[in-house]
């Protein structure tokens, strides 16, 4: 259109210069003629197909603004009152002191036509009711689409119970607490946005990650809460334990993280994936958000980040980590005092990746998109006969209705699950940031499902215990093999080919994001 313009605007010039008179000469107006000469004579003339000219040059720019990438990062506490509930373990504990405070960590993106969000929040688990609370609260303040919030958890075992799990009951105070500052959270990051340049890659770190599923010599591997003799693997088996065999699976050693400047060069965030359970070595009954909050404030440290302007945000999020932890079976690490081996593992990861971020090519702009469905899952539900067995078991607490055994606290879970549906839906989701793309599990990810994606797709990393929580994601073949993570439970209690459904559901999504 431009073009046509234009060629009419000569085409018009022209036969005025060699068809036309002067005004009182009879002399014809020719090319040899001053440009200036021409304009005074004929800028009237010229008048109206000059404004369309301009119109036309101010619409094409209007329609196809050059695209501006933005980021935006925040934290929102969500640290739990003294004397709440902490849940990771057997037995429930009431928080006595906060070491350090929890955070959501939250990262908003936009490539001017799309934008995403990823949120980490410190806590062991929470249950999609909570997530899915915190994204319609942004939703309706924001427009942002809820299938464009990728919210996860660290899995640290130093926080608030957000979900029953073991014998730790919720507060609902603080969930409906927890739903609402996750959500703040995510609009401070959305308000934060501004004009910014991404990158992303990944370094080893292999020293901190090992299986802690063990097979063991013939005999070292007792009956199961259940009374079950097959189990082949153990989990946590001990230090040195002279019954050791070889670990039952692999590690990743991978840490994968997306580096976010300023447009100026100042860090605004950095999201790290690490597939590590967790550290621990916390103070008893202590509130810390374990290593994963250790390390967000060291890489920003190691990175010169301001905090201020823009406020910096240091994110690590946890990796296909179900079968794995920071425990050498084979008695290679040194004794650490409370909180010593947490520093130690968030030193080594930041120091890695800091170091890797000084090779990074920063791009200015990237698409970026969304991708999310729903897959149908089977439960592993008790029969009658195991449950009114169950129920026998739990009688013999001494301390009823809290369980004091391993066998007691395992009967209770199979009376608990027995009112549990057969199946259930779980979220699955991909993330396009570039060529990378990040997936989320609503589930503890065995490390083989991560490395299976990872082999398959050349920029990736897993999120899991992301937009729900389902348990423990065993393959089949782990799950032949038995141990804690396959004992039933409601940590536990996904059918065995769930890890084949998700798998294949992801990668519809991957497919679809082309």
């Amino acid at each position: 259109m431009l073009m046509r313009a234009f060629l009419s605007a000569v085409q018009w010039h022209q036969h005025l210069g060699t068809n036309e008179t002067h005004a009182g000469t009879s002399s014809p107006i020719i090319w040899g003629w001053s440009i200036e000469s021409l304009l005074v004579v004929r800028m009237e003339r010229m008048r109206p197909l000059l404004l369309v000219i301009c119109i036309s040059l101010s619409t094409a720019h209007a329609a196809d603004p050059a695209p501006v990438f933005k980021a935006g990062a925040a934290t929102s506490n969500i640290t739990p009152d003294l004397g709440s509930s902490i849940n990771g373990g057997f037995q429930d504990r009431q928080a006595v002191f906060i070491h350090d405070e929890l955070n959501a960590r939250c990262l908003a993106l936009d490539d001017g036509k799309t934008k995403l969000v990823l949120v980490v929040a410190d806590s062991c688990v929470i249950g999609r009711g909570i997530f899915d609370e915190a994204k319609k609260m942004v939703n309706e303040a924001t427009g942002l689409p809820m299938e464009n919030m990728l919210m996860s958890v660290t899995h640290s075992h130093s926080c608030g119970t957000a979900q029953a799990v073991g014998q730790s009951e919720p507060n609902p105070m603080y969930q409906r607490f927890l739903a609402k500052r996750i959500a703040d959270g995510v609009r401070c990051a959305l308000n934060n946005l501004a004009p910014a340049k991404i990158a992303w890659s990944s370094v080893d770190v292999p020293q901190h990650v090992f299986n802690r599923r063990w097979k063991m010599k013939p005999g070292g591997v007792p009956p199961t809460p259940h009374g079950v003799t097959t189990d082949q693997v153990k989990t946590n088996p001990g230090v040195n334990n002279p019954a050791l065999l070889e670990p039952a699976g692999p590690t990743d050693p991978q840490v994968s993280f997306i580096s976010v400047l300023s447009a100026e060069g100042k860090p605004i965030a950095l999201y790290a994936n690490y597939s590590l359970h967790y550290v621990g070595g916390t103070g008893p009954n202590h509130i810390s958000a374990d290593y994963f909050g250790a390390f967000a404030n060291r890489i920003g440290e190691l990175l010169g980040a301001d905090w201020q302007d823009p406020p910096f945000v240091g994110i690590m999020s946890n990796g296909t980590s179900g079968d794995i932890n920071n425990i050498d079976c084979r008695g290679g690490q040194a004794k650490q005092p409370l909180y010593g081996q947490i520093k130690v593992v968030a030193e080594d990861v930041a120091q890695a990746v800091a170091g890797a971020c000084k090779t990074l090519k920063y791009q200015d702009w990237v698409p970026l998109g969304s991708a999310q469905k729903e897959v149908m899952l089977g439960l592993r539900i008790p029969s009658q006969e195991e449950v009114g067995k169950a129920r026998e078991i739990t009688k013999l607490s001494k301390l009823f209705p809290r369980m004091e055994t391993l066998e007691q606290v395992y009967a209770r879970e199979t009376v608990l699950l027995a009112d549990f549906p057969r199946e259930v839906s779980a979220p699955l989701q991909v993330l396009k940031i570039g060529d990378l793309r990040v997936s989320a599990i609503p589930a503890e990810v065995f490390v083989e499902i991560g490395l299976g994606l990872k082999k398959r797709h050349a920029h990736t990393f897993t999120v899991s215990l992301a937009n729900a929580y389902h348990g423990y994601l065993p393959t089949p073949e782990q799950h032949k093999l038995g141990g804690y993570e396959t004992w039933r439970a409601r940590s536990a209690c996904l059918e065995v080919d769930a890890s084949t459904k998700i798998v294949a559901g992801l990668e519809e999504l991957f497919s679809s994001l082309q």
